[in-house]
């Protein structure tokens, strides 16, 4: 088995990196999806968060409004924006994690040792030292700061100074690429991205195999 860590900076394109990984057979274990998944309507999360940070952090459906999260946390700025995000993370980091852990053991359990796991983490230098996994390989997909502000501009609706903050909230670039082993870069053609990735998983199953 294989299990690799992939992270990147906001809107450089590790989703669709990440898709294309699933297409080339790797299993992907998705750390939004489980966190939206944690914090919908019912959720463990949803009472902590609600004792927390008040109703207005609940939706009238009982999950967690994320609009209002990301404006007071994520895009906002001051100490009191980073210890509410500090409280957020230390409700949702603990359950993500026993999540994963379980998604991991499902998928050895179909497969057994013959496959690759990518944990798609998007805060994965943030909090490296907390999972309770270790990876052989760690890839970051990184593009310049302009052309993401860009395309979150563009495609999320967001003004650039939204855009700067969401940008600001995450670690410098350096620190992604210093945990890193595997650089990917966002800013090429889909072809050229998806031909790196594509490359990657070749050698990585190569490396499982032995070969």
């Amino acid at each position: 088995m294989r299990r690799i860590g992939l992270t990147g900076a906001i809107a450089a394109g590790k989703s669709t990196v990440a898709e294309r990984m699933g297409e080339a057979g790797a299993q992907v274990i998705d750390y939004d999806k489980l966190a939206h998944d944690l914090s919908g309507p019912g959720s463990p999360a949803i009472e902590l968060i609600r004792m927390a940070f008040g109703n207005k952090a609940i939706t009238e459906q009982g999950a967690l409004d994320r609009v209002w999260m990301a404006a007071h946390v994520f895009a906002a700025n001051g100490k009191q924006a980073v210890r509410s995000r500090h409280v957020l993370e230390s409700i949702l980091h603990p359950l993500i994690y026993r999540a994963a852990s379980e998604s991991e053991r499902q998928i050895l359990g179909w497969f057994g040792d013959n496959v690759v796991i990518v944990h798609d983490i998007p805060l994965l230098t943030e909090v490296y030292d907390e999972l309770p996994f270790r990876f052989d390989h760690i890839a970051t997909v990184e593009a310049p700061v302009a052309l993401r502000v860009e395309r979150m501009m563009r495609t999320r609706g967001m003004s650039r100074a939204q855009a700067l903050a969401r940008i600001a909230s995450q670690t410098d670039d350096r620190w992604r690429e210093r945990i890193s082993d595997v650089i990917i870069d966002g800013s090429t053609s889909i072809e050229q991205m998806f031909e790196q990735v594509d490359s990657l998983m070749s050698s990585w199953r190569r490396e499982m195999e032995g070969k």
